[in-house]
């Protein structure tokens, strides 16, 4: 029989990039996707705030609750027997203080499931990244594009210019606080490259080039399941969408004519 693969655990990330070897992460919302995601050998699952545009159908992720992120975590863990599950902490539930943090971040660990939660900012971030270590929650950081700031950056577009040429302190601080990894978003390649050869603790890209230790992307974009834009970095990996709407049309012309059931 053959035995089923071990749970990814985070000293496992860190020696995936000791060794060179590349960290593959998807997002989830659910426990079927997720089952999917861990039956095909994902090393990490992201049960991203990303849900508030591809799930509930919002412009933006700063809608998106605490309670929404608990749900959907939740369903993850419930599908998932391999990868390690990060749950994003949604905007203004770390922001707000360090009780706040903690109190918040132990909700996405004690009722979600999560392994692990990830928050966007550098140096703003540095002391909520420190107090959640320090009392055993494990944080991934997220800098360059933080889709929590949209409004403040002006839209969804790339990291460049003298913003992109402060995010490696930006990092060395995500690190230092204690991060046990960090997504790069939309900043040049070169800088991101940069950055991964400093940092001890792995970077994850998402628009940053091929350098970082390992790559996420929505799944809901690679799959081709969502339609409403589509991010320039993206790789289309299936056309899933056009799939779903086509068996859908079958399904409907046969019950209409009679065909279904027999």
């Amino acid at each position: 029989m053959k035995q089923a693969p071990k749970p990814v655990r985070i000293p496992d990330l860190l020696e995936m990039k000791r060794r060179g070897e590349k960290i593959t992460v998807l997002t989830a919302y659910d426990a079927t996707m997720a089952r999917l995601l861990d039956c095909a050998g994902i090393d990490a699952i992201l049960v991203g705030d990303s849900l508030g545009m591809v799930i509930m159908g919002q412009e933006t992720t700063l809608e998106v609750t605490l309670d929404m992120m608990v749900h959907h975590t939740r369903a993850v863990r419930r599908g998932t027997k391999h990868a390690l599950v990060i749950a994003d902490m949604p905007f203004l539930t770390f922001q707000t203080g360090l009780d706040d943090a903690v109190r918040n971040a132990g909700r996405l660990i004690q009722e979600g499931g999560a392994a692990a939660v990830k928050l966007e900012g550098g140096r703003a971030s540095a002391e909520v990244i420190a107090r959640l270590v320090e009392i055993g929650i494990p944080v991934m950081g997220h800098i360059g594009l933080t889709p929590q700031s949209v409004h403040q950056l002006g839209g969804f577009k790339k990291i460049a210019g003298a913003a992109a040429e402060k995010l490696l302190e930006e990092a060395r601080t995500v690190q230092q606080a204690g991060a046990f990894g960090i997504v790069l978003e939309s900043i040049p390649s070169e800088v991101a490259a940069e950055i991964t050869q400093v940092l001890t603790i792995p970077t994850i890209g998402i628009g940053a080039g091929p350098h970082c230790d390992g790559q996420v992307l929505v799944s809901y974009d690679a799959l081709g399941l969502f339609d409403e834009f589509t991010p320039p970095f993206v790789k289309r990996y299936a056309e899933m969408g056009k799939e779903v709407v086509r068996s859908a049309r079958e399904y409907i012309d046969d019950v209409r004519s009679g065909r279904f059931p027999k």
